[in-house]
């Protein structure tokens, strides 16, 4: 599979000529923060003093998406640009498949040092696994299975290491060490951090909940998660700083799904983490890029996260020579100004499939104490030998689940029963209605029927990747 990769990889890319040297990528995401779990985003509670700096200095996106409503296939939509239907990562702890070219692949062929830290769960973080952190592009890798709390057991390229702290600090620190070493060899670099919080069970320190003095005790857990989360992070962004690469480094932040039920803030929006109704995917999301945006700028336009990948490809100059079906976007024009509106729709579809199961507590706990024997587990499950394997052709005109297609500003849904095959429609006009209550279904006859049509030509394509068309 290895030797498969490497042959793919440096016949699907190609670095272009530059004049300059290309700019550090820093993409950093948390693990089930919701739209409104940040102060700038008017929270009454949660402090959040280094994410309010950076969406005053840099650039704010009010309408951001995760691609799932979910962490593993929105984090592999980062990985590809891709709906993560189309390989397989239909929920979490579901991997991703070896046959996706990921942005550390594209990244590394360019010359770019590239590293992951935090939490994985798009696969193993066993060194032999086709889908570790390694096998997918990264040249530095301290990953966790799963969320990670208090003192984690953290795989160090294979190696199991017990690591003491606050696990957004420990992300922080170990990123920060890869992105000393890439400074001081004057190296380009992507680093991939991404936090283990505010997923549950929240597990702050003392410190932390101290702030929220008098509140609940679970809210005292989450909210100091996400303020040891905001401390860490602006810890990452003050780096930059100290080793003056900041104005040359792109430093980019989001959520991996919608805002968690009950403790979660939507920020009004209709349902939660889990659903493919805004309340399930937009998320927080910012970015900064001191060289080329001076001046703090709002985006409320919609963007996603599958527009990471062809986003930053432009920004490094790399270019796809064979290119699969993309479901992000270039977002530099629009971050520029030469464009007011997407280039194309965003769609979402959610099969239905229960996620699997990965515990990394359980997990690294048991792989250190294997490797202090000298051993190495060969747990199917947790090395995912055939994750590339491509199942039974599914069907190209029944598409099973909740699906929706938002083609600013309207969001159409469909919702195929999997027992009868009976599908329900329902259309909202978010910049009027953004808690998707009032379905306008009837009083658009001339649009539904464009937007159903341009939903159900997606999905038939998601249905070919997913059968591995992309792959012959």
């Amino acid at each position: 599979m290895k030797t498969f990769l490497t042959l793919l990889c440096a016949a699907a890319f190609t670095a272009q000529a530059v004049t300059t040297a290309p700019p550090n990528i820093v993409l950093v995401m948390a693990d089930d923060q919701g739209w409104g779990d940040m102060a700038y985003n008017g929270h009454p509670k949660v402090k959040t003093p280094n994410f309010d700096a950076m969406a005053k200095a840099g650039v704010r996106f009010d309408q951001f998406h995760s691609a799932a409503p979910v962490c593993s296939p929105t984090r592999g939509s980062v990985m590809t640009g891709r709906t993560p239907n189309r390989y397989g990562t239909f929920s979490w702890g579901h991997p991703i498949r070896p046959q996706e070219i990921t942005v550390a692949e594209a990244l590394k062929s360019a010359g770019y040092r590239t590293g992951h830290f935090g939490k994985w769960h798009l696969g193993s973080v066993q060194k032999d696994s086709p889908v570790s952190p390694g096998a997918c592009g990264f040249d530095e890798w301290v990953s966790a299975p799963n969320y990670f709390d208090l003192d984690p057991i953290l795989s160090v390229k294979g190696k199991a290491t017990q690591f003491k702290g606050d696990s957004s600090d420990v992300t922080a620190e170990v990123a920060v060490n890869f992105i000393r070493q890439c400074a001081r060899d004057k190296q380009p670099f992507l680093a991939v951090v991404w936090f283990g919080s505010p997923h549950n069970p929240h597990k702050a320190l003392e410190s932390d909940k101290a702030a929220y003095e008098g509140l609940p005790k679970a809210e005292q857990n989450f909210y100091g998660e996400i303020t040891a989360m905001d401390r860490a992070f602006g810890k990452l962004r003050e780096e930059l700083r100290k080793l003056d690469i900041e104005q040359d480094t792109v430093l980019w932040y989001c959520s991996d799904n919608g805002a968690l039920p009950k403790i979660g803030s939507t920020g009004g929006r209709r349902a939660n983490k889990g659903s493919i109704y805004e309340g399930g995917l937009a998320v927080p999301a910012l970015l900064e890029w001191p060289s080329q945006f001076k001046e703090p700028k709002v985006i409320s336009i919609p963007c996603v996260t599958s527009d990471i990948l062809p986003t930053v490809l432009d920004i490094a100059d790399v270019t796809l020579e064979k290119t699969p079906p993309l479901d992000g976007v270039n977002l530099l024009p629009l971050l520029k100004g030469e464009v007011k509106k997407r280039e194309k729709p965003i769609g979402f579809w959610d099969m239905g499939v229960k996620g699997m199961g990965a515990s990394s507590e359980v997990w690294m706990r048991e792989l250190l104490a294997a490797q202090e024997r000298g051993e190495e587990p060969n747990d199917p499950q947790r090395l995912a030998p055939d994750a590339g394997k491509i199942g039974k052709p599914v069907s190209l005109t029944k598409f099973p689940g909740h699906s929706a297609w938002l083609d600013w500003p309207w969001k159409l849904h469909r919702i195929e029963d999997k027992k009868t095959g009976d599908v329900d429609w329902e259309l909202y006009d978010l910049s009027a209605d953004p808690d998707e209550s009032r379905v306008l279904f009837a009083e658009q006859p001339e649009r539904v029927p464009q937007m159903q049509e341009a939903l159900e030509n997606w999905l038939e394509s998601v249905a070919k990747s997913l059968n591995g068309e992309d792959y012959k």
